[in-house]
């Protein structure tokens, strides 16, 4: 007996499941959707970062402006998803442990704009937008953020003289959310200590 032939929207939905599945698969077998650079690689803050020491503790700051910065780092372009990283470094000068979660930071650029300091999670979650990623494996979008959020600075925990420095990036984003393009006259501030920090990042 001859089979007869496969409805043609049958034959369609099943396409449509086996390019789903290659999608999954392919997806699932890279270990994150974005491939990032282990934090022990990245280099030594430039020597051109701006600086300052308040007594108990010294601050050194220094934004990622361009996409080649990011994609080297994150395979991915945080400029294009409205997000403006920048590395911090903040070490202990001795006396007693300092709150990290006082501190208050606030960046503004050349236009007089204020940027907002966000989380690594939401950042994550402009990357994928921006990307336009939307289908991909739950374990590789995990990997992504644990790896991404490697970098982000540490302001939960106090600042001790045993730890003696600490590092990370701070993550800011425009009010009005859309591409970044290198801003200019870059100023960090930083309150919640006797005496307010002061970076002029570039």
């Amino acid at each position: 007996m001859q089979l007869k032939s496969l409805p043609v929207s049958f034959q369609k939905n099943t396409s449509l499941l086996f390019a789903f599945v290659i999608l999954v698969f392919t997806t699932s077998c890279s270990n994150s959707l974005f491939k990032v650079k282990p934090v022990n690689a990245l280099p030594a803050m430039p020597a051109s970062a701006a600086a300052m020491n308040v007594g108990s503790l010294s601050f050194r700051a220094a934004p990622l402006l361009t996409d080649e910065e990011t994609q080297e780092l994150f395979e991915s372009n945080l400029q294009l998803a409205g997000l403006l990283p920048v590395r911090l470094e903040v070490v202990h000068n001795g006396g007693e442990a300092i709150e990290m979660k006082r501190l208050k930071f606030h960046l503004q650029d050349a236009a007089n704009r204020d940027w907002k300091l966000i989380s690594a999670k939401q950042a994550i979650s402009r990357i994928l937008k921006a990307n336009g990623v939307s289908l991909y494996n739950p374990t590789s979008r995990k990997t992504f953020e644990k790896d991404f959020r490697a970098y982000e600075f540490n302001l939960k925990d106090p600042l001790t003289h045993a730890e003696g420095t600490r590092r990370g990036m701070i993550i800011f984003q425009l009010a009005k959310k859309g591409p970044v393009s290198s801003p200019r006259n870059l100023t960090l501030t930083i309150d919640g200590l006797a005496q307010p920090v002061e970076l002029k990042l570039n």
